[in-house]
């Protein structure tokens, strides 16, 4: 193997594929990247078995070959290096990475050693937006349980219902909804959410289409010059949408930044109540006040000014409201709930293609 690559090329592909390689695994060659030439290009990958990011850059290759290396030290080596051109040249299973004034061997281990996620051979394939996409993972990938020992909460659905195409996640204390597109296709997709979060990061300000390719195992996402695949979860997900009330008897519609200001206000007197905060509508004075106690610290009570619907009192975890609140886009925000122990919602009056869920504290 032998060519020439920018540095600044190089940096970026070892910066999106060194995330998925792991240290921690009973396979020491995952902790690698493996470096091939591929149709006069560099791919520079990395997987965990579970995760596989592929990072395709232009090169000047002159001789075909591959290897695998340390991804840590490839990849705070490569960003130390000043910008420019950088060689490469495989001498056995040493690389020889090289520029005008800095020569280093790496010392690599055969790529045949490298294990390769399964090609998806014969899936569906569908595409969308980059724009679309980031904002609704933004707006529902933090709602996804961290708990492993329930699996299929730890995963985002992407699926369709009714001709439309939506995510979802649930950690079974809060739960996040955004529609995204129309679609004639048949999707049912259980996502980990970790690998979402990894796809978050690779879509960056990439503007273009993304393509989804996916089968009864894994899905594929084509980012530009970067490919991640993933492994489905296997479990069906909770019949959720029966959570989600669809009339309310308390609802207050008002300012986002200023919900957001008293929760921020209150949940600093919340802390060691575990972010418990109590949210009263009050109709006659059309106030929404949020109470916090702390018996070590004292106790705050803030309020702002609302179109209230109906009295009510609800006890809510502050960390939650202020998740939901900035994943919300619009001015405005209304919130509504039926009673002291059902779940609340938030969404954006002017937008119906996103919802919030809380369940209620037993205050």
């Amino acid at each position: 193997m032998k060519l020439q690559v920018t540095q600044e090329n190089l940096t970026r592909a070892l910066t999106n594929v060194s995330r998925v390689a792991s240290t921690r695994g009973t396979l020491p060659i995952l902790a690698n990247v493996l470096l091939k030439t591929v149709d006069n290009r560099l791919s520079i990958a990395a997987t965990n078995l579970d995760i596989a990011i592929t990072h395709y850059i232009g090169s000047k290759v002159s001789e075909e070959g591959s290897i695998t290396v340390p991804a840590r030290l490839m990849q705070d080596f490569v960003s130390s290096l000043p910008s420019g051109v950088i060689d490469l040249k495989l001498d056995d299973y040493k690389l020889h990475i090289s520029t005008e004034k800095y020569q280093s061997v790496i010392n690599g281990v055969s790529a045949e050693d490298y294990p390769v996620m399964p090609a998806i051979t014969d899936g569906k394939s569908w595409k969308i937006s980059a724009k679309i996409l980031k904002t609704s993972l933004q707006q529902v990938v933090m709602a996804a349980s961290n708990d492993e020992a329930r699996p299929v909460l730890t995963g985002v659905y992407l699926h369709s219902h009714n001709g439309e195409l939506f995510m979802v996640a649930t950690d079974s204390y809060r739960l996040a909804e955004k529609k995204l597109i129309k679609t004639k296709e048949d999707i049912k997709l259980l996502i980990p959410a970790t690998a979402l979060n990894d796809l978050l990061r690779i879509l960056g300000e990439y503007e273009g289409d993304v393509e989804v390719v996916h089968d009864e195992q894994q899905v594929l996402f084509k980012v530009g010059d970067i490919e991640l695949v993933t492994r489905l979860i296997e479990g069906n997900y909770p019949d959720y949408r029966k959570l989600i009330p669809s009339t309310f008897a308390s609802s207050a519609k008002l300012k986002r930044a200023d919900l957001a200001n008293i929760t921020k206000v209150s949940s600093l007197f919340a802390r060691e109540s575990a972010g418990s905060v109590t949210i009263h509508l009050d109709d006659k004075s059309s106030q929404v006040s949020i109470r916090s106690v702390a018996s070590q610290l004292g106790e705050n009570t803030s309020a702002a000014t609302a179109e209230i619907t109906g009295d009510g009192t609800i006890t809510l975890n502050s960390r939650y409201i202020l998740d939901a609140l900035h994943a919300l886009n619009g001015d405005e925000v209304t919130f509504s709930f039926n009673g002291k122990l059902e779940p609340t919602v938030l969404a954006d009056p002017k937008a119906e293609d996103y919802l919030h869920v809380i369940m209620p504290l037993k205050s």
